[in-house]
């Protein structure tokens, strides 16, 4: 059977990853695919990027056009991220009937559903399992491994940069600022870190998980985001005497009214396993009502994880290539006619527990005006700590831990507490999950 031909788009760190993968594990990938598989042709602005990465033989392209409609190419990897060209070549690449695999979460988050509508009506399949967790195979395990299950809930440290900050901020006392410097340094963050540290990369990964989730339409537009910049060495200390850690986590959940779909600092108690998921590491706890609580741990990012996860869709693709294109793995794990419109919640209709942090003026009962805000507001505390205000200093912090409150109510409740003359800042606010 004559080999698989494929084209690759960007040769940067994932697209050169992906290349050698293919080259150096070329027997083997035959094995497990049925069928030889090679790189035919890659575009890069750099024509000499494949003796940079020891692939001197690589016929390069500046054109990534040229890729796209070379008749000889049966599979086009996209790896050169961003929405607008992206999508240009993936769509010429569709029409020209090839497969396409790509790594750009973005893209997918953003114009999957005209990219897959696309595909279904040219019979073509696009793969995106690099686009979520680096080398951790999550969707794959949505879509397939936990196809029996009514899935519940989804939680995920799907970002490492934001992870390693935040990990270094509770492991040494480090202010964001200064851990960030440190990411950009290492290489952890881009020059402009507000993808990753204000919760957008995250963002894009849990919209395509919820929609695979819970078969609805992406709709990144309805996603809560939220970022890290906020956090202080102080609420991590808060939080580690309460018995908690704070992660930067996506989560979606099923519920009666519609689904949860959201980003932001979460609590989380420290005797969870994903609590102690550090550094660039990625996790994601998937809770299934038949299968129960499922943890998926490994590399968010890199080379050769990431190219793991290319290569492992481009097997997937030339294993399903001969096959009834009314047979394959849906795109979005339902079959297209059966995807649901269930609503996507707002944040004041969703439900968690809340720590709290006020900074008040030091003097008898601020805490009674505050306890009596909260029951007005039917928001009851499970805990409170009340710090000795520094020498010479009339302001303290009040640290409040709730129950479980509508999001809508403790907005109120916020809004009357900021309201008194006796608190000297905004609410920090850090929402609280169980993940039990």
């Amino acid at each position: 059977m004559n080999p698989v031909k494929i084209g690759i788009l960007g040769l940067g760190t994932v697209g050169g990853g992906t290349a050698n993968v293919l080259h150096r594990n070329a027997e083997e990938i035959a094995r497990r695919a049925g069928r030889g598989i090679t790189v035919e042709v890659a575009a890069d602005l750099n024509l000499d990027r494949g003796k940079e990465i020891g692939l001197s033989d690589l016929r390069i392209t500046q054109d990534a056009f040229e890729v796209v409609s070379d008749p000889s190419i049966d599979i086009v990897i996209e790896l050169i991220g961003g929405y607008t060209l992206a999508k240009e070549l993936v769509l010429k690449a569709i029409e020209n009937g090839k497969h396409v695999v790509t790594a750009n979460k973005a893209l997918i988050a953003l114009h999957g559903n005209e990219i897959f509508a696309n595909a279904q009506e040219k019979g073509v399949i696009v793969a995106f399992e690099a686009g979520i967790a680096g080398g951790i195979p999550i969707i794959k395990a949505v879509r397939e491994g936990l196809s029996a299950n009514q899935i519940e809930w989804i939680a995920g440290i799907i970002n490492g940069t934001g992870n390693f900050i935040l990990t270094e901020m509770r492991e040494k006392g480090r202010a964001f600022d200064d851990v960030l410097q440190e990411a950009q340094d290492l290489g952890y963050a881009e020059a402009d870190p507000t993808f990753d540290v204000e919760g957008i990369d995250a963002a894009h990964k849990l919209t395509i998980l919820s929609s695979v989730a819970f078969g609805i339409p992406l709709q990144f537009d309805k996603t809560y985001t939220e970022g890290i910049t906020t956090i202080t060495p102080e609420d991590v200390e808060y939080a580690d005497e309460l018995g908690y850690t704070i992660k930067h986590l996506g989560i979606t959940r099923r519920t009666e009214k519609g689904i949860e779909q959201r980003v932001h600092p979460t609590m989380i108690p420290k005797t969870r396993l994903i609590a102690n998921v550090n550094g660039v590491m990625n996790a994601v706890l998937v809770h299934g009502d038949a299968v129960g609580p499922t943890l998926y741990y490994g590399a968010g990012a890199g080379d050769e994880p990431t190219a793991s996860a290319v290569i492992a869709d481009v097997v997937d693709v030339v294993r399903a290539m001969t096959s009834d294109p009314s047979n394959r793995v849906p795109h979005l794990a339902f079959q297209p006619d059966q995807l649901a419109d269930i609503p996507v919640l707002g944040m004041d209709d969703i439900t968690t527990a809340y720590y709290l942090r006020v900074c008040a003026l030091d003097q008898p009962g601020v805490l009674a005006s505050i306890t009596k805000i909260m029951g007005e507001s039917n928001i009851s505390i499970e805990a409170f700590i009340q710090k000795e205000p520094e020498t010479g200093a009339n302001e303290v912090d009040i640290i409040l831990l709730t129950q479980r409150v509508r999001e809508g109510d403790m907005n109120t409740a916020i809004q009357a507490i900021e309201a008194l003359d006796v608190t000297c800042s905004a609410v920090t606010r850090i929402r609280v999950e169980a993940l039990s």
